[in-house]
């Protein structure tokens, strides 16, 4: 497929829009078939002229939106049109941490029964699954890298497990950018010593959600990810929180005002 941006691409509202813009198009017009493999991101990289952290952002959304999948080790593929009666999450409702904060809601529910469904029937492949991308993440947390994706991916993974193929269905649909950190850097922009603690802390809770499944212990696998989604939801309300009370500091200090004492 020739790669060249398209000449209207660079709005001010967004690299990432435009990109899900273009390629959201591209597929419409099935100039991107189901089954085609997209480039790399190194390739998109060069093509657009844009980074890796924007080509990562309008790949989750592209996800979010169900028009393509990513394949671990393998790459991203457009996925076949969906008939309008599936659950769909628009990417364009995930832009905001709270549209983050709405679906950790629905995950509490969600993926707290499907930690205990997994726990009961897993197999002893699909725990290995966990357990690589578990891995994955833990390699990554001292060195700045890709994160998100592992944890999408362990998250997703146990929706496998399930053994109902809906629960898989709208981890799916709802995509990588239901990862509150995607949200929580943004609005923290946290020095690498606070993201590696915080990125610890996250991976505990994981261990805590993996050694319950594997002892095929559903209560316990039933609180130990509702425990780590409501901190997730905690977590994203504190940055949030502090992310508002700069922007408030902010136009106090443009207006010759200071903000009211806590």
């Amino acid at each position: 497929m020739p790669l060249a941006a398209s000449p209207a691409r660079r709005r001010p509202r967004g690299l990432a829009h435009d990109l899900v813009d273009d390629f959201s198009s591209r597929i419409q017009a099935q100039v991107l078939r189901p089954g085609d493999k997209l480039p790399t991101e190194s390739e998109l990289m060069r093509a657009f002229g844009v980074s890796r952290t924007v080509v990562r952002e309008a790949l989750s959304r592209l996800q979010a939106g169900g028009l393509v999948e990513t394949r671990h080790g393998i790459g991203t593929f457009v996925l076949e049109a969906r008939s309008t009666g599936m659950f769909r999450i628009d990417p364009s409702d995930m832009a905001t941490s709270v549209d983050v904060l709405a679906v950790l809601e629905l995950r509490v529910s969600l993926e707290t029964e499907s930690a205990g469904l997994a726990a009961v029937r897993r197999t002893d492949a699909q725990l290995q699954a966990m357990r690589e991308a578990l891995r994955d993440f833990a390699a990554n947390v001292g060195e700045g890298g890709d994160t998100v994706s592992p944890d999408f991916r362990f998250h997703l993974e146990i929706a496998h497990a399930t053994g109902n193929r809906y629960f898989g269905d709208i981890m799916s649909h709802l995509g990588t950018t239901i990862i509150p950190r995607t949200r929580i850097s943004s609005a923290m922009r946290m020095a690498p010593e606070l993201r590696a603690q915080y990125l610890q802390k996250v991976n505990r809770e994981h261990e805590e959600i993996f050694d319950a499944i594997a002892r095929q212990d559903a209560e316990s696998a039933r609180a130990a990810m509702r425990i780590h989604l409501t901190n997730s939801r905690e977590r994203l309300r504190r940055a949030q929180a502090l992310a508002q009370a700069g922007q408030a500091a902010g136009t106090d200090a443009a207006e010759g005002t200071s903000p009211p004492a806590a």
